[in-house]
Parts: structure tokens; C-alpha cells; sequence
């Protein structure tokens, strides 16, 4: 007997009709207006920057970024080295 959704593929019915389905679902027009920024700036932590930002502000914001990023590879190398030794003293004492 033939089910609801039958397509005439036989067994792979329920495959090719939720592909169907699919490839229908994307053809559709989407509305994008809930997407859309209405804000005109952006919030930055402990300041707001906005869209039109001095190149003064970039600068500082990419010093900061920086010295961030040396501050954390500083913090994981160290940790990567006080894991290191321990283990290799455990090693050593065994």
C-alpha cells in the first residue's frame, strides 16, 4: 500500500521527499529586515566605539588587543612549562 507521501521512488521515498522538502524550504524568499543593525554603534567593553572611529581609538584598540594576546601566549607557555616539569619529575623519581 502506498503511504501519504508517496512519490513513486519506491524506498527512498522518505529521503527524497524530506529532500524535496528541503531544496522547496530554501527556495524561499526570507525577509532580512530582523538581521539588519539599527543601532549606530557598537558597545566595546568599558567604552563605546563608533562607526566612524578615529584612527587614534583603532590604534589603541589594536595596541590593547595585542599586548592581550601577548599576556595569554605568556600565561599558556608558562603553564605548559610548570605541567612539563612536573611530569618530567615524576618520571625522574620513579
Amino acid at each position: 500500500m502506498r503511504g501519504r507521501n508517496y512519490n513513486g521512488l519506491g524506498g527512498f521515498s522518505s529521503h527524497a521527499s524530506s529532500m524535496i522538502s528541503s531544496l522547496k524550504n530554501n527556495l524561499k524568499e526570507r525577509s532580512i529586515e530582523r538581521f539588519k543593525s539599527s543601532k549606530v554603534s557598537a558597545v566595546y567593553k568599558k567604552g563605546q566605539i563608533d562607526k566612524k572611529a578615529s584612527p587614534e581609538l583603532l590604534k589603541k584598540i589594536r595596541l590593547k588587543t595585542k599586548k592581550q594576546r601577548q599576556i595569554s601566549l605568556l600565561k599558556n607557555i608558562l603553564l605548559f612549562v610548570v605541567i612539563a616539569s612536573i611530569f618530567f619529575l615524576i618520571v625522574w623519581l620513579n
